[in-house]
């Protein structure tokens, strides 16, 4: 027998073997879904307990998909785990968040002919639709005195959904189906890049998405998909796709707008022509209530501390700084502007600067293994995580989003972030007081900066053994 043969027959068998060490890590993050709905009403191990296994689980199935072999049925393994943890969590009401009780609301307002932005839930204008409504309006978080928040293209979105069916049962199917879309443009992103399907786990897996999206089904879900479809365009080179895209992304939550730099083309004005003109007909739909189309989103900014600046971890360390005690919020708001301004330098001339059948590299497209085409994408990811890390978002659902980043381009600082966001707020740190919530980032963000140190020298010594042997057999 040849010595290839050989080979490939061990491939075969360590792919099987792959296969099975996948299964018993499925059912058992699988299992720990299930203790999941249970912690609910009963404790047992706590949502810390639940969280921590979840996340060693998801690390031991990312490390092994990425370092080997798959056949034909791995992918269907991944898909089979995935469907069946998010079916464990669709039946049973949400528990750690209230918010899709607004959602579906909103829907059913729309479909007695009223704009959701007109009144707020308690308002005795709507006491009609309360009766055949009472579970959802009993669930609704300030109902009392907040308009609702979500933009046009969500209340599209609900109105579509509660017209099938105004239960938050189905709503919460609505964004686990979502999720189908950001993992089909993801699996079309990573074989075109030339990665393998597989590495589709890193989302399909993520406990992160599984009670974020399966178990309380967040509104995240589809803008993550179209922002998976914007990449998916972009990287087709497909223009106005990516306008639709990204402003249906961009109108139902706005922090995909910060994406824009990063998949505009200089030159093409496309893209961003779509954008606007869905923005100016999604907002016209609901122009009757005037300035209210905004809705609580002012009032959320205040609430959050985003106004006083409570909410940002980097500027309230530095109070704990001599010297720097007394740094005012504008002051942090200007730091944060020349951040994104050189961010925003740095995607202007690498992102834009392709013209139309030109292909280009750099550096970051080498140290992440990625095609010259797919320049866009590191500085898509670097905007998308800067924002987070200076925003300091305290509900892991908000930092959702940077999981199909991570499955494209996977980075330990990426992964530190969202795993460690995710764990931490299930523990005691993430009671909400402001001492718990500074320590838990005092954490995260450590650990974060430690990672991002390891991941520097990691790709630094791979680039250069790669180098390396690459000069070997002519020397």
């Amino acid at each position: 027998m040849s010595q290839e043969r050989i080979q490939l027959r061990h491939a075969g068998v360590r792919a099987w073997l792959t296969n099975i060490v996948l299964s018993v890590l499925g059912f058992i993050l699988l299992d720990l879904t299930r203790q999941l709905i249970k912690e609910f009403h009963h404790f047992t191990i706590g949502f810390s307990g639940v969280s921590g296994w979840s996340v060693l689980v998801y690390l031991a199935a990312m490390a092994l998909i990425l370092t080997q072999p798959v056949n034909r049925y791995t992918f269907a393994i991944i898909l089979t785990i995935a469907i069946a943890c998010r079916l464990v969590t669709l039946l049973p009401e949400p528990f750690m968040s209230s918010d899709i009780y607004r959602y579906a609301w909103d829907g059913v307002v729309q479909h007695a002919h009223i704009s959701p932005y007109r009144y707020v839930p308690g308002d005795p204008a709507l006491t009609a639709l309360r009766a055949p409504n009472q579970d959802l309006f009993d669930h609704i978080n300030r109902r009392d005195y907040a308009h609702t928040i979500y933009p046009p293209v969500s209340q599209f979105l609900f109105f579509l959904i509660t017209f099938l069916n105004p239960t938050v049962t189905f709503m919460k199917l609505a964004m686990i189906l979502m999720e189908g879309l950001t993992m089909y443009a993801l699996v079309h992103l990573l074989t075109g890049m030339g990665f393998a399907r597989e590495r589709v786990l890193l989302y399909a897996w993520c406990p992160l998405l599984i009670w974020e999206i399966g178990s309380s089904g967040h509104l995240d879900s589809a803008a993550m998909a179209f922002i998976a479809l914007a990449l998916l365009a972009r990287y087709r080179g497909r223009p106005l796709a990516t306008g639709v895209f990204l402003g249906a992304a961009i109108f139902i939550k706005f922090y995909p707008l910060i994406l824009f730099p990063a998949l505009f083309r200089r030159g093409d004005y496309k893209m961003p022509a779509i954008l606007a003109a869905l923005g100016a007909f999604s907002y016209a739909c609901y122009a009757t209530v005037g300035m209210r189309v905004f809705g609580f989103l002012g009032g959320y900014i205040q609430e959050e501390g985003m106004r006083s600046g409570a909410r940002y971890f980097l500027l309230e360390l530095t109070q704990h700084i001599p010297g720097l005690h007394v740094l005012p919020v504008p002051a942090y708001m200007v730091f944060v502007a020349c951040v994104f301004a050189a961010i925003l330098v740095w995607c202007w001339k690498t992102a834009s600067s392709l013209a139309p059948g030109e292909v280009r590299g750099s550096l970051w497209t080498e140290a992440l293994n990625l095609p010259a085409t797919a320049n866009f994408l590191p500085p898509a990811m670097v905007l998308a995580f800067a924002m987070m890390l200076l925003f300091s978002p305290h509900y892991p659902w908000y930092v959702a989003w940077l999981v199909p980043f991570f499955t494209l381009m996977p980075s330990l600082p990426l992964l530190a972030y969202t795993s460690g966001l995710f764990y931490l707020c299930a523990t005691q740190l993430g009671a909400g007081t402001a001492e718990s919530e500074f320590l838990l980032n005092r954490i995260l963000y450590t650990g974060v900066l430690v990672a991002l140190g390891i991941d520097v020298v990691w790709r630094q010594w791979t680039m250069r053994h790669s180098v390396a042997q690459r000069r070997s057999p002519h020397e």
